[in-house]
C-alpha cells in the first residue's frame, strides 16, 4: 500500500520484488504469504455486518489480488515465479499442493502462496505458518512496518519497548497482538522460530536471511 490510503503501490512492490529476485539469484529458497489488508481485511469487512465467513473468502481473492502483482514485478525482473493458491482459481494461479510447492523451491522459483488457508477464521500469519511446516521451511520472516515487537504499539507509544529476543510463552503471556496466536501456537509447538522485522528498510530482508541482528527473534 505505501503511502496510499487503499490498494497497490507499484513502487513498494517493485522494492520487495527487486529484494526477493536478489535472494533468489543467491540461492536462497524462498516462498511467500501475503496479506491482503491494503485492499479488503475480511475481520474489517466482518465488523460492517458483512458474514464473518464471506468476509474471510473476500480477505483471501484479496491476497491472490497482491499475489499476482508480486508474481509480475518478479517475472518482470526474470525471476522465475509460481502462484499457488489455497483456493482453486485454475486460469490465474496453481492449486497449493504440498509436494509440488517444494519442488518449485528445489528448482529455485519464488513461490508465492495466496488465499491464507483456504478456510475462514484463520489469518495470513497462521497460513505462513502452516505453510512453513508444510514446506519445511527453516524461519518464518515476518515482514512489518515496524523494526520489531514492542510492548505497546510504537506508532502511538514513543516510548515502547522493543524486545530482541521472546518466547513463544511470554509473546502468548503478554498478549502482543504483532501475530495471532494460533500463528504462535503452531510455531511453538513445531520449534520453528520467527523473526519480526522492518520490511520498509531497504536491504532489510537480505540482511535478516542472512543472519544480521535485527527485528525480533521469538523462540523456544
Amino acid at each position: 500500500m505505501g503511502d496510499q490510503a487503499w490498494g497497490i503501490s507499484a513502487a513498494v512492490v517493485q522494492k520487495v520484488a527487486a529484494e526477493v529476485k536478489e535472494l533468489n539469484r543467491l540461492g536462497v529458497q524462498v516462498a511467500i504469504v501475503i496479506g491482503g489488508g491494503n485492499i479488503c481485511r475480511g475481520l474489517a469487512a466482518s465488523e460492517q455486518g458483512v458474514d464473518r465467513a464471506s468476509a474471510d473468502h473476500m480477505g483471501m481473492l484479496a491476497t491472490v489480488i497482491n499475489s499476482l502483482a508480486l508474481q509480475d514485478a518478479l517475472e518482470r525482473m526474470a525471476t522465475f515465479t509460481r502462484v499457488m493458491s489455497a483456493i482453486e482459481m485454475n486460469q490465474i494461479a496453481e492449486p497449493y499442493i504440498r509436494r509440488r510447492a517444494i519442488r518449485h523451491l528445489e528448482k529455485g522459483r519464488v513461490v508465492i502462496l495466496a488465499a491464507g488457508t483456504g478456510n475462514p477464521y484463520f489469518t495470513t500469519d497462521t497460513a505462513a505458518a502452516l505453510r512453513a511446516m508444510e514446506v519445511r521451511a527453516q524461519v518464518i520472516l515476518k515482514g512489518t512496518k515496524v523494526d520489531g515487537v514492542y510492548d505497546t504499539d510504537p506508532l502511538v507509544n514513543p516510548k515502547a519497548k522493543k524486545f530482541k529476543e521472546l518466547s513463544y510463552i511470554e509473546f502468548l503471556n503478554r498478549g502482543l497482538k504483532i501475530m495471532d496466536t494460533t500463528a504462535i501456537s503452531l510455531c511453538m509447538d513445531n520449534h520453528l522460530p520467527i523473526i519480526v522485522f522492518d520490511l520498509t528498510r531497504k536491504g532489510n530482508i537480505k540482511r535478516v536471511v542472512f543472519g544480521q541482528k535485527i527485528g525480533t527473534v521469538i523462540r523456544g
